[in-house]
């Protein structure tokens, strides 16, 4: 994983929160993990990633 990187692939993002790739591919489709679509690739924003980690979006996520 590149350190200069805005965004992260889904792969380096489920290995950074220790899922599956499979599971992280589900947690975007269900809205939990935040992507931005590039073409055909879906790419994860450091910053929302971060963000939603944090738990500032912590009510959104209980809501559901």
């Amino acid at each position: 994983m590149k350190e200069d990187t805005l965004t992260l692939t889904v792969t380096e993002c489920a290995k950074l929160l220790g899922i599956g790739r499979n599971s992280a591919y589900e947690a975007i489709s269900r809205g939990e993990i935040p992507v931005i679509r590039v073409g055909k690739r879906l790419l994860v924003p450091k910053t929302a990633l971060a963000k939603m980690l944090s738990g500032d979006n912590a009510k959104s996520i209980q809501a559901k």
